[in-house]
């Protein structure tokens, strides 16, 4: 759990421009001390000072570092965006399909999206009923529910922020770390 803390404190770093340490502790749903605690580790780190981010980019290369690989499933469904344009369930993209819907630098081979852990099984039930279980362009990815944080509605599709996109596509590695750089010049200008 440690692990998934500190990736919530980076997130929220990256996206809130001003936030004091209680609050940051009460939105990653962290005590305190512990939030204080790992501002210092940071501050040692030269990656912040107090709350505000000094270099977002080595930020976000520490939370690689940091990062616990999460379970995912994979399916292989026709026309994936028409599938979660009338979805019900809670879900945030990410990877090569939120990209092109942001910047239009990737070929959306795979859809990824994030799902809420007790979602599993009616989205399991949803994907096998509409494609086929097993590798194919449709990845579930079940992690903290955190990465829901500060998602936003781009062309009626719910995506991921933008720093946790950025990672992610850093993550994925190949041709979406040149898509990250790009979004990462961004979130520099935010």
């Amino acid at each position: 759990m440690r692990g998934i803390k500190r990736e919530r404190i980076i997130r929220i770093l990256l996206i809130e421009k001003q936030i004091t340490k209680y609050r940051l502790a009460k939105l990653a749903k962290c005590s305190f001390p512990w939030v204080h605690e790992f501002l210092k580790l940071l501050e040692k780190k030269k990656l912040v000072k107090n709350t505000k981010v000094i270099n977002k980019e080595k930020l976000i290369n520490y939370w690689l570092s940091i990062h616990k690989k999460p379970r995912y499933r994979e399916y292989m469904i026709q026309k994936p965006l028409e599938l979660l344009k009338n979805i019900r369930l809670e879900y945030a993209l990410t990877t090569y399909q939120a990209d092109n819907l942001i910047q239009h630098f990737l070929f959306p081979s795979r859809t990824d999206i994030y799902i809420k852990k007790n979602d599993l099984n009616k989205w399991h039930t949803l994907l096998v009923k509409n494609g086929l279980y097993g590798k194919g362009n449709f990845r579930i990815i079940i992690y903290d529910e955190h990465v829901f944080y500060k998602s936003e509605k781009v062309n009626n599709y719910n995506v991921v922020s933008l720093p946790q996109l950025i990672f992610d596509l850093k993550k994925e590695g190949g041709v979406c770390g040149e898509a990250a750089e790009r979004l990462l010049k961004r979130l520099k200008n935010v």
